[in-house]
């Protein structure tokens, strides 16, 4: 039943660095289910490390997004409604805070660096939604990444704390707003990955080695477990669940 899950779905992967990242893993799962996918990449200088995942995927549209380039996501969706004419689902797997102000005290983030994050990680969600809209008009499905550190203070997390949570707040209200048109909108909250944008948390290393030992699992969540989670949510099976937010940690969210 997995390969044939999304057979017939059309849909769009937004934030893969590389074969390592937490969209690389919705991307394989999502093509391991039967779905046929458009996916971004940042700039030129990434396009290399994304390109061997859209052609391990098959992606019918690999084009380029940056979310802070004028016109670039206006652009990736025409191109979308060009080909497809629709679409059923979007995976958006974006987030951003200079390194200053991510490793920094929240009390001395900066103003300009605290509105970066907000636009890239947070108002992209809103935009993309906004353009997604039109593309669902059968419904469809918007799924968001998340982290722990939305809920509870987590050493290290700094600004992206706050950040997360208004991510989750936002997928709340569209999640209200779209429910009518038939389009769901959830994040998903995976434990610590070493991703390329995890490397960037200062002691990520203690991060991880902290979740293991913890996490009632005892073991570290990967890009697949975080594929599969995206792919259920996306598919017909939680046509029900809207404006959640999914763990995908082991557990480690219900400890103290």
């Amino acid at each position: 039943m997995i390969d044939t899950l999304l057979k017939g779905k059309r849909g769009l992967v937004v934030g893969i660095a590389n074969a390592h990242s937490i969209a690389a893993g919705c991307a394989q799962a999502c093509h391991a289910a039967g779905a046929d996918l458009a996916v971004t990449y940042a700039n030129d200088r990434a396009k290399p490390y994304v390109a061997p995942v859209a052609r391990d995927v098959g992606a019918a549209l690999f084009l380029p997004l940056d979310v802070e380039v004028e016109g670039q996501m206006e652009a990736v969706f025409e191109r979308i409604a060009a080909d497809w004419g629709r679409l059923d689902f979007l995976v958006h797997s974006i987030a951003f805070c200079p390194k200053d102000d991510l490793q920094g005290p929240v009390s001395a983030c900066s103003k300009e660096g605290f509105a970066q994050a907000m636009d890239i990680s947070v108002h992209s969600l809103i935009r993309m939604t906004r353009l997604a809209m039109p593309l669902m008009e059968d419904g469809g499905s918007i799924v968001t990444m998340s982290y722990h550190g939305a809920e509870k203070v987590v050493d290290n997390y700094n600004i992206m704390g706050p950040v997360k949570s208004a991510l989750e707040g936002t997928v709340r209200y569209l999640a209200a707003e779209l429910g009518p048109r038939g389009i769901r909108v959830n994040a998903i909250s995976p434990g610590p990955l070493r991703t390329r944008a995890g490397s960037g948390i200062a002691h990520f290393d203690a991060l991880i080695d902290a979740a293991q030992k913890r996490a009632p699992s005892q073991s570290l969540v990967t890009i697949e477990d975080v594929g599969n989670m995206a792919a259920g949510l996306v598919s017909d099976l939680s046509r029900k669940v809207t404006g959640n937010v999914a763990y995908v940690d082991g557990g480690f969210h219900v400890l103290a």
